[in-house]
């Protein structure tokens, strides 16, 4: 199963859970995808922490294609390296819908010659997903993580938003400074 590859690549980091859903074959992840694997720190061949990610990744598989793909970036550049280490993964009918701080508008856009969305980062990415798609918390009574991603999943069947159509090259080359701003505890 490609999650499980994903996992012994360690491309999962700080997971929040890997799990399969009640539709059979279907698996959904939730937690960091690795972009750039950080440095091998020790001859034990650990590895330090990782350079780049797609934050907040919400994921599901079914056998060895994707076939959603959610998450931030922290540039939106780095969507390069989300299809150098993945793009041969994604199934022809995926959806995609993926956040960077400095995209300058919400758009539809085609990424890896699938159709997807790209807009700017406003909030934890769940609940800006959730907020796009219209679902409240008890649209999500009684399921299991899993079955909430899958949830979500059945909901971007029908997301057709009034976006602008704009390729990939312009959203890159129109992408604001605007950064991310991270919260620690205070």
């Amino acid at each position: 199963m490609l999650l499980d590859s994903y996992e012994a690549q360690g491309a999962l980091f700080t997971t929040n859970f890997k799990a399969e859903t009640s539709q059979a074959g279907l698996h959904a992840y939730r937690g960091e995808l690795v972009l750039i694997d950080g440095e091998i720190a020790d001859d034990s061949g650990r590895r330090k922490a990782p350079v780049k990610l797609l934050r907040d990744a919400i994921l599901l598989a079914e056998g060895e294609k994707l076939k959603m793909i959610v998450g931030g970036f922290d540039d939106i550049a780095d969507i390069s390296l989300l299809l150098e280490r993945y793009g041969q993964d994604f199934a022809d009918d995926a959806f995609i819908f993926l956040l960077a701080p400095n995209a300058h508008c919400e758009a539809k856009t085609v990424i890896n010659g699938i159709s997807g969305y790209l807009l700017p980062w406003d909030a934890m990415v769940w609940a800006q997903l959730t907020e796009e798609l219209r679902l409240e918390k008890s649209d999500f009574k009684g399921l299991k993580a899993a079955d909430k991603v899958l949830k979500v999943f059945g909901e971007l069947k029908d997301y057709a938003p009034r976006f602008a159509q704009l390729s990939l090259d312009e959203m890159l080359a129109n992408a604001t400074s605007a950064k991310k701003e991270v919260h620690g505890a205070i």
